[in-house]
């Protein structure tokens, strides 16, 4: 009972200090470095991680399916927290404990955003506390759909996309706006692991992830029984070239360099979001 009861204290006191800071000055025209590059020994840039293009949409823009799939997926009390869910976090911490290791995160999509703009992706704690403190400024800052419509531009989708109209684009070769919903689903599955179910390292798993977000949308009923059926149905049509636009001079070197940075504990995203 005491060991429960200084835990919710501690998570009392931290809520409290997290409620208590101040905005992030200039948000809204903040730009991420979003490219990291490989140089030569001589100064010749021989790899590029970037966007096919850093195509920023407006929230208007964006179709309601693809919103509601994320927010399904991602942050099912996106529109009710303050940047971060308590409960989840106790939830999470619960669950690791028992395990013994990470098998449950907890972050939402404010968290998530506060990530991709100003952290690392660092598993340790020192991190998550700076995650949930950029998070909760973030919300005082910008509205809700601000920070949605920002993260949908932003977050790395794999095969080189970064946002939602750019990832439209790479897989489909088509416009957001004219992407059917399990397509629409694929693209919201991405964020958990870009690289695991990006479709053209493994159809079988992004049809999969598809999956999964078409339930989790069902389930908080955003789409129907006859959608979810018609839609796990669906055939993956990609489009036959990923059109990356990228410097890739040496490729079986730069997968070299990956594979020691990896060695060195950097992420695959965390590589890609560097700007190093």
């Amino acid at each position: 009972l005491i060991s429960t009861a200084l835990v919710l204290a501690g998570f009392v006191a931290l809520n409290l200090y997290l409620s208590s800071l101040p905005p992030i000055p200039d948000l809204e025209e903040y730009k991420p470095n979003i490219v990291t590059k490989f140089y030569s020994e001589d100064g010749e840039v021989i790899k590029t991680f970037t966007a096919y293009t850093y195509d920023r949409i407006d929230l208007k823009d964006v179709p309601d399916e693809l919103k509601e799939a994320l927010i399904a997926t991602e942050d099912k009390n996106f529109y009710h927290h303050n940047g971060y869910d308590i409960v989840g976090i106790i939830r999470s911490s619960i669950q690791n404990v028992i395990a013994g290791r990470a098998v449950q995160g907890a972050s939402t999509i404010t968290q998530q955003l506060a990530r991709i703009l100003f952290l690392s992706n660092e598993r340790t704690l020192t991190r998550k506390v700076k995650e949930l403190e950029v998070a909760a400024r973030i919300e005082k800052t910008i509205s809700k759909d601000q920070i949605l419509e920002m993260y949908l531009n932003n977050v790395y989708l794999g095969a080189g996309a970064y946002g939602v109209s750019a990832a439209s684009k790479i897989y489909f070769n088509k416009k957001l706006n004219q992407l059917t919903l399990p397509e629409l689903a694929l693209i919201a599955g991405l964020p958990q692991a870009p690289s695991v179910y990006n479709p053209y390292n493994s159809k079988d798993l992004a049809i999969k992830r598809r999956n999964q977000v078409l339930k989790r949308m069902l389930t908080m009923k955003y789409i129907t029984e006859d959608e979810y059926n018609n839609a796990i149905k669906a055939e993956v049509k990609l489009s036959s070239v990923p059109q990356i636009y990228t410097t890739n001079k040496a490729p079986y070197f730069s997968d070299y360099v990956i594979k020691e940075m990896e060695k060195l504990g950097f992420e695959e995203t965390d590589i890609i979001h560097g700007g190093y």
